[in-house]
């Protein structure tokens, strides 16, 4: 759980490069849910969210670390190659604090769907 955590898992918020967003610019991209290990909750979460746009990438990258939690790799590839491969990128706040450029996170989450990360984590997940 510890790679989950230092990727994207559970953004909170975002905004541009080296600004922190007001609380209130804080929505619901399944944090709570993901780092509950609650993934079919936070998938929902995700997909009932009518604050962020569709094409938003704190929602993109969330919404593709749910899926592939719960074993729907293709789909969690989609959103993270849609995240990788926008035309402009946003500094996103991980659950540790740090702020990263979207796209490298969407990369990084792609890096570890190849190389099966997810699948360990959902094997876990099922015990």
């Amino acid at each position: 759980m510890a790679i989950m955590t230092s990727i994207a898992l559970a953004l909170m918020a975002q905004g541009t490069a080296g600004a922190v967003p007001a609380p209130e610019a804080d929505y619901d991209v399944g944090y709570e849910e993901l780092v509950a290990n609650e993934n079919d909750a936070a998938r929902k979460a995700i997909e009932s969210c009518d604050t962020l746009a569709a094409d938003d990438p704190a929602r993109l990258i969330n919404h593709g670390i749910a899926l592939a939690r719960t074993g729907n790799y293709d789909a969690a590839r989609d959103q993270f190659e849609a995240a990788a491969g926008a035309g402009s990128s946003v500094e996103l706040e991980t659950a540790d604090g740090r702020w990263v450029d979207s796209r490298r996170l969407a990369r990084k989450a792609l890096a570890m769907l190849d190389k099966g990360e997810f699948a360990r984590y959902y094997a876990l997940s099922l015990r």
